[in-house]
């Protein structure tokens, strides 16, 4: 372990202070080092190349138990206590949670619905419930809204918006992108906050049109809305995670980790490890249409 730990430190300490002051002698360390490989280090320095790979794929965003799990689908042959004690050896870590600071915008004049969405509620295939919910990303030119629709069956993003600006048009934008993407048939649970960007007219009319049943958290409970929670924790760890330049580099950034990571290629522990997109594909490929 001595002649490791020197290993891993020779680009930051001179090799012959740390060998006296772990009591070793240079010679030594050098016999250790040009030693031939055991085929146990061979195999841990391919496994390690492996998962510096998923982890950079991940952006940066994995802990071990994900990199394991994608690990696994590639049949790379490994344990989630090798990959954990590999990934903490050189400094390998997952992005972790922060705090969310709730902003409420509840206190308006507008009718609100009841709530639809139950524990007990039996969702059985994708464009069934939908559910929604607003954030703010911070930038050096200003706050920039966004508003996310997420299917609750496959945790699949299918409609989003993003404005300088936080109106109705904001949650419109985002419910006519999923609508358009999806085609979903009338009587699909519509499911947000009590915020005034739903309860509005406008908001109330558009959901009418398309025959969608509102539903509406419990004031000051936003628990009840728990996979968008969980969807913006993972967001504001995994790409808002830094104070953005301008809003146009927080739009190129949410974009791409939407398009082309969450959806894709981020796996859910909820979804048996599988991404919104291969969920579908495996549990619910008949996608409901008029």
């Amino acid at each position: 372990m001595k002649y490791q730990f020197i290993e891993s430190q020779r680009s930051k300490f001179k090799i012959r202070r740390m060998c006296q002051m772990l009591g070793v002698s240079r010679s030594a360390y050098y016999a250790w080092r040009n030693r031939p490989k055991s085929k146990r280090e061979q195999a841990n320095e391919m496994l390690l190349a492996a998962i510096k790979e998923e982890h950079r794929l991940s952006k940066n965003a994995y802990g071990s138990p994900r990199v394991f799990r994608e690990l696994k689908k590639l049949g790379v042959p490994c344990s989630q206590k090798r990959v954990a004690r590999l990934m903490q050896a050189n400094d390998i870590v997952g992005k972790s949670n922060r705090k969310k600071k709730y902003r409420h915008y509840s206190k308006h004049c507008h009718q609100t619905a009841p709530r639809l969405l139950r524990e007990e509620l039996d969702i059985t295939g994708p464009n069934q419930v939908w559910v929604s919910d607003l954030t703010y990303i911070q930038t050096h030119k200003g706050w920039l809204f966004m508003c996310v629709v997420l299917d609750v069956y496959s945790r699949k993003v299918v409609g989003w918006s993003m404005r300088n600006d936080i109106t109705a048009e904001l949650s419109l934008a985002a419910l006519r992108m999923a609508v358009s993407n999806r085609k979903p048939n009338q009587g699909l649970i519509f499911h947000s906050d009590r915020g005034v960007q739903y309860a509005c007219k406008s908001f109330r009319d558009e959901l009418k049109r398309y025959g969608f049943l509102q539903s509406m958290s419990r004031k000051a409970y936003p628990y009840d809305n728990a996979a968008m929670e969980s969807f913006f924790s993972s967001m504001k760890r995994e790409v808002c995670d830094k104070i953005f330049k301008s809003r146009e580099e927080a739009r190129m950034a949410i974009f791409e980790w939407v398009e082309t990571f969450y959806n894709k290629r981020r796996i859910h522990s909820a979804l048996e490890y599988l991404t919104p997109n291969e969920f579908e594909s495996h549990f619910g490929t008949k996608l409901c249409v008029h």
